[in-house]
């Protein structure tokens, strides 16, 4: 793969293979069981050996908890990215942040 990944692309590619709304239940206790490994993985601050070694790593849990939410927010038809846009504007008054949210930086 060349170029940057979007979370549109990582939603589709998603969709494209593990797409089962009668799972939704299923979807959730995996990614609640992927936050276990992600804290296990940081407790023991386990990182890649070399490139690519990400079996068991704190890389490999930020994934899959990524892949579980990027698949629940497909069964709710959820657009991630223009929720990122909506929510991040939200706390940036919230949080009167000076540094704004703009992807096409």
């Amino acid at each position: 793969m060349h170029g940057k990944i979007t979370i549109a692309y990582l939603q589709e590619y998603i969709r494209s293979k593990d797409h089962r709304p009668a799972l939704k239940e299923l979807y959730f206790m995996r990614l609640a069981e992927e936050v276990g490994e992600l804290a296990r993985a940081m407790r023991k601050n386990l990182r890649p050996g070399a490139p690519g070694q990400v079996v068991n790593t704190i890389d490999e849990e930020l994934w899959d908890i990524m892949y579980y939410a990027l698949a629940i927010a497909n069964l709710y038809d959820i657009d991630l990215e223009e929720v990122i846009r909506a929510k991040e504007a939200i706390n940036n008054v919230k949080h009167q942040n000076t540094v704004t949210f703009d992807p096409e930086q």
